[in-house]
């Protein structure tokens, strides 16, 4: 399945990269387990996607869960809680 990455604010800025296209292994089919795969890859990777970083995830520009389930040619973006003031 082949899946495009967008990543926003500080965690565009800590993986350097806006955007990417990825084909995941088998068993990767929701956007937990692309956090999870991503993860793997160890250093600003890990400290940016990190399950103890509150991170916001979205499917196809819309918001979801982790266990939100992902087909071949979906956006998955990962960002930052939006604050205001």
């Amino acid at each position: 399945m082949k899946i495009t990455l967008r990543f926003f604010a500080s965690v565009r800025e800590a993986l350097g990269t806006s955007q990417e296209e990825l084909t995941l292994p088998d068993g990767v089919n929701t956007v937990g387990g692309v956090r999870q795969h991503l993860l793997q890859r160890g250093g600003e990777w890990a400290r940016a996607l990190s399950e103890e970083r509150a991170l916001r995830m979205a499917c196809n520009q819309v918001m979801c869960n982790a266990d939100k389930a992902i087909e071949d040619g979906a956006e998955v973006a990962f960002f930052p809680p939006v604050t205001g003031g």
